[in-house]
């Protein structure tokens, strides 16, 4: 009786070997999805370069007539022939209460998702997690008004308190602004509004901290404060990093919240100034845009924060990405 060769039933010639895996064929669904990935990225360019050259070439007829200094300049008056605008108040504003907005935002969010992530869990973890998130459901028209209702009167004593200590500090300094409306007031409800999206990508990096590593710190007498310093944070860092990014770009381009609470003045560096935004002048005179010349005189201003809102973005994807590779 005879036993088979090996090779014979299997297929395969004697002595060799054969890759088992049939020839790879691409399938008309492949073909189809990535076309329609390839075609989506394509658009998002395309649609960005069409932005950026509306702008442009909006913006570019009053940025050739301006008399004053488009970057230095504190006045923006839209009414004179030639025009005279410049954009350093708009964009201190704008800057110094994003700044602030995340200052104030970033270590609320870091511990609400260290919170979540390594202390609570189950269904209280689900629940805290739900009350933040829906704090981005609430519209930007309620957050403005609460603010200004609410939030300002009510942080006037502290207003006064830091001018008085503090008011040799220009920061700090008092201004002519009696109303609420500051930059003070516009910063802390900017850091409520970005504070749901810093926490919740922030969340998501910290819960995908390798469970080894933790284990092995739990296993060498690590305490809870420990394992979170020498694990959950050096991993997730660059991902906070990140949502840090992403959230003070959502600051900088918030408009009908800081239109409601900033109150019109002249220019000063103090937190306790009302002023503009460069999202707030805009939505304030959209009715001035009667003609293409003068509303070309607001889009280089959104222009400008189209280029800032732009580059703060790209630095978190070039942050989320570094953070990667280092993972």
């Amino acid at each position: 009786m005879t036993t088979p060769d090996v090779s014979e039933a299997t297929g395969s010639p004697a002595g060799g070997s054969r890759d088992p895996r049939p020839g790879r064929r691409t399938h008309l669904g492949d073909l189809l999805f990535g076309g329609s990935a390839r075609l989506s990225s394509a658009i998002i360019i395309v649609v960005v370069l069409i932005i950026g050259v509306f702008l442009l070439s909006s913006a570019w007829q009053p940025l050739h007539d301006n008399t004053a200094n488009f970057f230095t300049s504190t006045t923006f008056d839209s009414s004179a022939r030639p025009p005279h605008f410049g954009v350093a108040a708009l964009l201190w504003t704008t800057v110094l209460s994003s700044l602030i907005a995340l200052v104030i935002a970033v270590p609320v969010a870091v511990g609400i998702a260290l919170l979540l992530t390594q202390y609570v869990g189950g269904l209280i973890s689900r629940w805290i997690g739900f009350v933040v998130d829906l704090l981005a459901a609430v519209p930007s028209v309620i957050f403005g008004l609460w603010g200004i209702k609410v939030l300002g009167p009510a942080l006037q004593p502290v207003a006064a308190w830091l001018q008085e200590h503090l008011g040799w500090f220009p920061l700090f300094s008092s201004t002519e602004v009696a109303s609420p409306g500051t930059v003070f007031t516009a910063s802390l409800v900017l850091a409520l509004m970005v504070l749901p999206i810093i926490t919740a990508v922030t969340r998501d990096v910290f819960a995908q901290t390798p469970r080894e590593q933790i284990e092995a710190a739990l296993a060498l007498g690590a305490t809870r404060w420990e394992v979170i310093r020498m694990t959950v944070l050096p991993y997730g860092r660059s991902g906070a990093t990140a949502a840090a990014m992403l959230g003070l770009g959502r600051a900088l381009g918030e408009t009908i919240a800081v239109m409601l609470i900033l109150s019109a003045s002249s220019f000063d560096v103090s937190v306790f100034n009302g002023g503009e935004t460069f999202a707030s002048i805009i939505a304030r005179n959209a009715a001035e845009f009667d003609t293409t010349y003068k509303a070309g005189i607001y889009i280089s201003a959104g222009l400008v924060l189209f280029v800032l809102t732009f580059a703060v973005n790209a630095l978190a994807r070039v942050v989320a990405e570094r953070g990667k590779a280092k993972s």
